[in-house]
């Protein structure tokens, strides 16, 4: 089968289903926290994405910190990615942590990535194929990392886009969490929201697993920001927020940046 040259920002099962065998696609499992497991399934020819240990700085107080573009190439090449792949990723919640990794392949300058709307639950549900869990032992590909700091927020970066409103910052957690009526997962993490930021539960987009559709997620986008301007997406801990930037993308948005640290960094480092 031909080579993919382009992928839009999410595909369908269907679609995955009918490019198996293209004979650039690579296909991830970015679901988070995941190990090597021989007795679990997987999608023919997956790929461990261990972000945890092979793409986050683990050096840091936080978790899934920001990897640096050598640790993120190298890992990027012992998965077997190089410069021409295709790259679709997908999780076992639907769409969760896979956004996570699309989003940290952007911020490397790739952008032939896309995720699987629905993830491994609509992949089963369709009745397509699956294997057991294998590791990758292919060849080392040739994936160049190119690093593209607009589409990555810090502490500092976010403090002053917080105190001049020059974003539009955009939470992804929970409202009970957003207003402080429900304590944070993360033990010892105070409660609270990052001052002049809106609420946009990234669960809000979703339903059974999938996306909403496009108008219907604009709209959600269009209550809280105009097109042009830019924005920078906050969660718990980095993951989620990403699922909120793939949404502002499918909307047309363009001036985006995840906040990686999220509340965790945040609530830990500013006193209520």
């Amino acid at each position: 089968m031909a080579k993919i040259n382009r992928l839009q920002p999410v595909v369908s099962v269907s679609w995955l289903h009918n490019n198996l065998e293209a004979e650039n696609l690579v296909v991830l499992d970015g679901t988070i926290n995941k190990v090597f497991d021989a007795s679990q399934s997987q999608i023919p020819n997956a790929r461990l994405f261990d972000i945890k240990n092979k793409f986050s700085d683990t050096t840091a107080p936080f978790p899934s910190t920001f990897p640096s573009e050598e640790q993120f190439q190298k890992s990027a090449r012992e998965l077997g990615i190089n410069n021409d792949s295709a790259i679709v990723v997908y999780d076992d919640k639907g769409i969760y942590s896979s956004a996570r990794v699309w989003w940290l392949f952007k911020a490397f300058g790739y952008n032939n990535v896309a995720v699987l709307n629905g993830g491994f639950p609509e992949w089963k549900k369709a009745g397509f194929e699956t294997e057991p869990m294998k590791l990758y032992t292919g060849k080392p590909g040739n994936f160049k990392a190119s690093y593209k700091p607009e589409l990555m927020k810090f502490f500092n970066d976010v403090k002053m886009a917080s105190e001049t409103k020059s974003h539009t910052i955009i939470d992804a957690r929970s409202e009970g969490r957003f207003k402080s009526l429900e304590p944070e997962p993360r033990v010892g993490l105070r409660m609270g929201t990052i001052p002049n930021s809106v609420n946009l539960p990234f669960e809000d987009l979703l339903a059974d697993n999938q996306l909403l559709t496009n108008q219907e997620i604009e709209a959600k986008f269009q209550a809280l920001a105009k097109k042009e301007e830019p924005i920078i997406f906050s969660c718990g801990s980095g993951i989620t927020a990403c699922v909120l930037a793939l949404g502002a993308t499918i909307s047309g948005y363009e001036n985006l940046a995840v906040y990686d640290g999220s509340w965790t960094e945040w609530g830990s480092l500013v006193p209520e």
